[in-house]
């Protein structure tokens, strides 16, 4: 079992910045990959960003150049989130894979308004 905490969510302007932490517990040295996902209201959950085995990284075509995926040892991930727009607003949640399962977090609200 793994246990995940989102934190670093906020109201900011549009243009403004949010780091974003996912601290992980419990089995954490059978996770394989990590991610973050968001959910704005009557939409799906949408992949934001990856980090796969061997470091390799992944982004939403509507996040790339704005969004950094960063995963520390002991598994701590985070989202550093810069240039925030409107459409950014969602709940984020982390996300991580271990063999045959995957396992969320209960997610932190970020709201982009002006």
């Amino acid at each position: 079992q793994v246990q995940l905490r989102e934190s670093g969510g906020d109201s900011v302007q549009p243009g403004g910045s949010l780091r974003l932490s996912c601290e992980p517990s419990g089995n954490i040295f059978d996770i394989i990959n990590m991610g973050w996902f968001r959910q704005a209201p009557g939409k799906a959950r949408e992949r934001v960003a990856q980090i796969w085995s061997r470091d390799r990284r992944e982004y939403a075509e509507s996040v790339k150049g704005r969004f950094t995926i960063s995963r520390e040892h002991g598994n701590k991930l985070y989202l550093q989130m810069n240039n925030l727009k409107l459409e950014d607003t969602a709940v984020y949640y982390c996300q991580a894979d271990v063999l045959h399962a995957t396992y969320w977090g209960q997610g932190t609200q970020v709201t982009v308004s002006s």
